[in-house]
């Protein structure tokens, strides 16, 4: 057999690979967080989008959650002021507020913009559409912030109206409160809340990282899939820390409250979010219900 024909049917075995899993999760809802650096990287954009408007052209529901962290401190520094993070938070004052408004509804038009090239029709929202994010002021162990929300409710209508009309809804995480202030929201609470609210599938995180490992200094310790158990005695026994620790504390609370799996994958990889729904292994950590009983079903 020649070079080319193995080739050729190396593809065709990915291709049957994928299958189950298409079949398994057709029609069903996922929710992407998109962030981190593969959000200042233009190739692997297109890698994202494309990743994702595969998965709703072959019957995925998707919702994409977008941050913009770096390109909002971009331009918090381009009109002289410094970014300052409490905890992992974004300080944010009015002027910041309406810079972070502005940069994120710029990247969430681009985001619309990508996806519609690739023929998709997606629509751009932020949490402040149809009363789709509400807040209240989130304080850091008791100090004041500034602008920033803390999601008490959320009302998916508008996004089970945009998926049953066969858009790709891309949210801009931001809300307001009862007196109809803007705020400013960290994506990984905002996909988090919206997985929660739609009965997502799967919500899966993109970040700067390859996943979970029981301990960071061993790479031989990396954790393919956990129990969510497991997930909060690490949390407990102190092997997370920084800004994996809210972010994993968010994985278990999506698993009790109704998100059948938990995904955090390493945006830099080129198409990780193929690798890791369509083949058994995957590429990052996959986190289950305590009770899952498919752990040798496709993840």
């Amino acid at each position: 057999m020649d070079k080319d024909m193995t080739e050729v049917l190396k593809k065709a075995e990915v291709l049957i690979e994928a299958l189950p899993y298409i079949q398994r999760f057709n029609r069903k809802v996922i929710v992407v967080k998109y962030g981190g650096s593969a959000m200042s990287n233009e190739e692997l954009q297109k890698n994202v989008i494309k990743d994702v408007t595969l998965l709703k052209l072959v019957g995925f529901k998707p919702i994409i959650v977008h941050g913009g962290g770096k390109e909002i401190s971009r331009w918090v520094g381009k009109v002289g002021k410094e970014a300052e993070f409490v905890n992992g938070l974004r300080v944010t004052d009015e002027e910041t507020m309406e810079i972070a408004e502005m940069v994120l509804s710029k990247v969430n038009k681009s985001l619309v913009t990508m996806v519609q090239e690739l023929g998709v029709r997606a629509v751009g929202i932020s949490g402040k559409d149809a009363g789709l994010l509400k807040v209240d002021r989130k304080y850091s162990d008791g100090r004041d912030i500034g602008f920033v929300g803390d999601i008490k409710e959320v009302n998916p209508d508008l996004l089970y109206d945009l998926l049953e009309k066969d858009f790709l809804p891309i949210v801009a995480p931001i809300g307001l409160d009862d007196n109809f202030q803007t705020y400013n929201i960290n994506a990984d609470d905002a996909a988090c809340a919206i997985a929660k609210a739609v009965h997502a599938e799967k919500l899966a995180f993109l970040t700067d990282i390859e996943g979970i490992y029981k301990d960071i200094n061993d790479k031989t310790s990396f954790m393919s899939r956990m129990k969510a158990s497991e997930a909060d005695k690490l949390i407990e026994d102190g092997f997370i820390g920084g800004g994996m620790l809210p972010k994993l504390a968010n994985c278990t609370s999506a698993i009790r409250n109704g998100v059948n799996r938990v995904h955090i994958l390493d945006g830099r990889i080129p198409h990780c979010l193929l690798l890791e729904i369509f083949t058994y292994h995957g590429v990052g950590t996959a986190i289950l219900h305590d009770d899952d009983q498919n752990n040798d079903m496709p993840v």
